[in-house]
């Protein structure tokens, strides 16, 4: 097995950590890390590393899985009215809500088209933007729905499907998807965000100077890379992602949040040297703990979701977004 880079590591913990929890079977487990290495030897190593007994793993000379039909929890770029399937969150903002304008939007990223779905007031006035980069399950309702949150709040919200390459995320298999983020690579996401960056600036109805990035869990870690990078942002907010790299923490220009989950130890640990490293520069920043919470608990769709915590951490988000953006 080759080495497991940072975001191929976080996702295989991930998937562990469900697994173990009882959120997962062991089948789809092991289909997710077969996708992410690329085979079975390395799926069965990859398991072991993280913890699993030698019996929880498939045999090295197992076939890989193939990809099956798509998932059907994917957006699909066709809005329908109605509220999001599965929401708890009272902050849940249906499509069909009268203020807010969406569509399906494409433009060319890499010498391809990338598709984003993009919520905004209808009113049109220029205003503040952010960029949304969604979790390891490709692009949902679940995200687009944070987008029309967003654009309720005011602000013009473009969440990207950052497997537009590949055919979009309501194409593929759901245990596929993970596995085809990790292997486009983080540096593919971040540049597809670049030009997302461009692509906002060019619009009237945006304040070119006032454009933030969020994500979630995986796209919390896209959003923190980002934020090494991408020096027009004017903040960033992560829900509990892997950390950037702490030697890149310098580069820094936006204001950054960090969202992050009491017991979210795989994620939370790492956070000392995350703030020890923040607070030997001038990058401005705040990481907040929410307590009695786990991974994932702002996802109103899952089963770690906490609505007070998670109505605090989208509250703190605003609050953020209005200091700096």
């Amino acid at each position: 097995m080759n080495t497991l880079g940072k975001f191929e590591k976080y996702l295989i913990e991930e998937f562990f950590d469900d697994f173990r929890a009882g959120a997962m079977s062991q089948r789809t487990f092991t289909r997710r890390v077969a996708f992410i290495t690329g085979s079975m030897a390395g799926a069965s190593a990859a398991m072991l590393l993280v913890g699993c007994t030698p019996e929880e793993v498939p045999r090295s000379t197992d076939p890989m899985p193939t990809p099956g039909t798509p998932s059907s929890a994917a957006g699909n770029g066709a809005a329908s009215a109605g509220p999001v399937a599965g929401a708890k969150s009272p902050l849940s903002v249906p499509e069909g809500t009268p203020g807010i304008a969406t569509e399906t939007v494409r433009f060319p990223a890499g010498g391809t088209d990338v598709s984003a779905y993009l919520a905004r007031p209808e009113s049109g006035a220029p205003g503040p933007a952010v960029l949304i980069c969604h979790e390891n399950r490709g692009l949902t309702p679940h995200i687009e729905d944070v987008a029309r949150r967003f654009a309720k709040a005011g602000y013009a919200a473009l969440a990207l499907d950052l497997l537009s390459r590949e055919g979009g995320t309501a194409t593929m298999d759901r245990d596929a998807v993970p596995g085809a983020l990790t292997a486009a690579g983080a540096q593919r996401h971040v540049a597809d965000f670049s030009t997302a960056f461009d692509y906002l600036q060019s619009k009237d109805y945006v304040d070119s100077d006032r454009i933030a990035m969020t994500g979630y869990c995986f796209g919390g870690g896209i959003t923190w890379q980002a934020a090494t990078e991408l020096t027009g942002l004017k903040a960033t907010a992560a829900f509990y992602g892997p950390s950037p790299d702490l030697e890149k923490v310098p580069a820094i220009k936006p204001a950054v949040f960090g969202v992050y989950a009491e017991l979210d130890q795989r994620i939370t640990g790492a956070l000392p040297a995350l703030r020890d490293a923040l607070a030997a520069t001038d990058v401005r920043h705040q990481l907040t703990v929410y307590p009695g919470v786990d991974h994932a608990f702002h996802n109103d769709t899952g089963p770690r979701y906490v609505e007070a915590q998670a109505t605090a951490a989208w509250n703190d988000t605003l609050a953020w977004f209005a200091r700096y953006v």
